[in-house]
């Protein structure tokens, strides 16, 4: 008999999330069970949800859970309970690309994150008696309760924000860490971001940290613009502007010397790779849907030294990168409050909604603590 705890559970696709009743397993080996403080939701828990896993549901998704340790299993080192944590994606930590530095790039990591079930292929936990994938990014954080692993779990300071740091472990991650970690902007440079969502602003943030001389946002809302130069944009235009590409490279007298495409569209890809100057560098971070996910570029841009390259999880390792943000949040100078909105546990649909609909950047649930909702 598991443990008796509360989750949100997707039973067909595109469908809404139903809270129920699940049982938890104890932790396994290298395991942490977490009462879930907080969980941000993210636009691939939205893609999940209408079938881009292919894995079948009923399933808990959920992957930016924040909240304290209440058990850990076999050889578990670093963490007891009580502890605050902060929990991002999975990796073994022991093959060549996470030994090399690129944890999020590791070579178990589609089995440990994307698979909903735990490397070995087990679920943690029991709907009506059968068990269910519950171990997206393993951790399912839409459940008051969770297994995660060591290897995913951050300890933060016992007074730490949750409710504002949950974010941390996927979104602004993302964002953030492509800027500062994959790009290693140097001040006086140019970026361009296009998409002013969660992942797009953090990456302005961190721009403006890294003393970016021009910092360009391209968004379809005015208000998402307007919010991006509070961040730190130098520059923006809406997405519809006509000649977007030729204006831009005017204003930055032949292009930036990184751009971010955040929205997973083959044609803002394109724009973005056009606005990039010879030399330079453009980021893909924009989950795209399966079926649109092609793309045609200039073979003669690419010979002038144009890099295009992919970033997951913003090239960063949580374990060192996210102390790094959780500190900068503290001084003021990554405002996390500025894009997360907090719903209860039980209004997730009405979160998802209002993401769906662009009138939250960031929802956050809020576990109340591990209570039931």
């Amino acid at each position: 008999m598991g443990l008796p705890v509360r989750a949100a559970l997707l039973q067909v696709v595109n469908g809404p999330f139903v809270i129920d009743d699940v049982e938890l397993e104890s932790p396994r080996t290298g395991e942490l069970r977490v009462r879930v403080t907080a969980s941000g939701i993210c636009h691939t828990d939205l893609t999940y949800r209408a079938g881009a896993g292919r894995f079948p549901f009923p399933a808990v998704l959920g992957h930016e859970g924040a909240g304290v340790v209440e058990a850990i299993g076999d050889g578990v080192t670093g963490f007891e309970p009580g502890d605050a944590v902060v929990l991002s994606y999975f990796s073994c930590r022991a093959c060549g690309r996470c030994t090399r530095g690129h944890p999020a790039y590791c070579e178990r990591g589609y089995a440990g994150n994307f698979s909903g079930a735990r490397p070995d292929g087990s679920f943690p936990m029991r709907w009506r008696g059968e068990p269910v994938r519950s171990s997206f990014f393993h951790q399912s954080s839409f459940a008051t309760h969770v297994l995660a692993h060591q290897h995913n779990a951050v300890k933060v300071d016992a007074s730490a924000p949750l409710e504002l740091l949950a974010p941390l472990g996927c979104g602004f991650q993302t964002g953030a860490g492509a800027v500062l970690e994959a790009f290693r902007l140097e001040a006086g440079q140019q970026l361009a971001v296009f998409g002013a969502g969660s992942v797009g602003l953090a990456a302005i943030m961190a721009a403006r940290i890294s003393g970016a001389a021009s910092i360009i946002a391209v968004d379809v809302s005015e208000e998402r613009l307007e919010l991006a130069r509070e961040l730190g944009a130098t520059d923006t235009f809406l997405a519809r502007e006509p000649a977007l590409t030729k204006t831009i490279l005017k204003r930055t007298r032949g292009g930036v010397d990184f751009a971010l495409e955040c929205v997973g569209s083959p044609q803002v890809l394109r724009q973005a790779f056009e606005v990039t100057r010879p030399l330079g560098t453009c980021g893909l971070l924009g989950l795209p849907d399966p079926g649109n996910a092609e793309v045609t570029l200039s073979m003669t841009a690419l010979l002038s030294g144009k890099k295009l390259v992919g970033i997951l999880e913003g090239d960063a390792d949580p374990k060192t990168f996210l102390p790094k943000l959780v500190a900068l949040h503290a001084e003021g100078r990554f405002p996390l409050e500025k894009l997360s909105r907090a719903y209860d546990f039980g209004a997730i649909n009405d979160a998802v909604h209002d993401m769906e609909t662009r009138r939250a950047i960031k929802p956050v649930l809020r576990m109340h603590g591990g209570r039931t909702p």
